[in-house]
């Protein structure tokens, strides 16, 4: 085989030592949020894993931001609230769902998940470079976001197990009617007016069939 011209004017391929950044297994392992069933002591007609309930949470509140500056004189970054709201469960990747009813039955066991779910919070940072763990961290704890946002994303991770005890309701799952009665009596009680908002105009929608909603 006969060797190919060298243009003389493309200068020639130089071999360098090139240092490879270090590999983080933080996404992969914050991926497998798939695989984590919620609601793990009820029976389900609908199965939902943490990965589905953390991109539902981030829709609701970012509208909740976004209804609350348009229309309650808010001044909340939506943006920032809907990405924290996509990880605020991220740390169940280690914990596993730790069930409400277990989580909140003693102060000493809300005191104990206290503690284990700040521990991963820190294992999740470790996992990521250096210096990207400044730039994740106010979204994996929640000590870094404002109390106006903590509140948001709170109602929104209310608004969505509410939804889900209604679609499991419509099913035919009684189980959940006490579960949906309480979750609405606390967002009642809070009365955050973009909730009520949401509520009367965007929940009704959920328990349409797929034509309505198009018509």
């Amino acid at each position: 085989m006969k060797n190919l011209p060298v243009d003389e004017d493309t200068p020639a391929v130089k071999e360098t030592n090139v240092t490879r950044r270090p590999l983080s297994h933080f996404f992969a392992y914050v991926a497998r949020l798939r695989w984590i069933r919620r609601w793990g002591l009820m029976r389900n007609a609908i199965e939902e894993n943490v990965a589905t309930h953390s991109w539902e949470v981030a829709t609701l509140a970012h509208a909740l931001a976004l209804i609350r500056n348009r229309h309650f004189g808010g001044t909340v970054n939506a943006d920032r609230i809907a990405a924290a709201a996509l990880y605020h469960d991220a740390t169940e990747v280690i914990t596993g769902d730790m069930p409400t009813p277990v989580k909140y039955h003693s102060k000493v066991m809300r005191e104990v998940f206290g503690d284990i779910e700040h521990k991963a919070q820190e294992e999740l940072l470790a996992l990521l470079p250096e210096e990207l763990r400044e730039s994740f961290a106010p979204y994996l704890r929640e000590s870094g976001l404002a109390y106006g946002e903590r509140e948001l994303i709170k109602a929104a991770d209310r608004l969505s197990a509410l939804l889900k005890c209604r679609a499991e309701i419509q099913a035919g799952n009684k189980e959940f009617e006490p579960a949906a009665e309480q979750i609405l009596h606390r967002l009642q009680q809070q009365a955050l007016p973009e909730v009520l908002y949401f509520l009367e105009v965007f929940a009704p929608g959920y328990e349409q069939p797929l034509d309505h909603l198009l018509g």
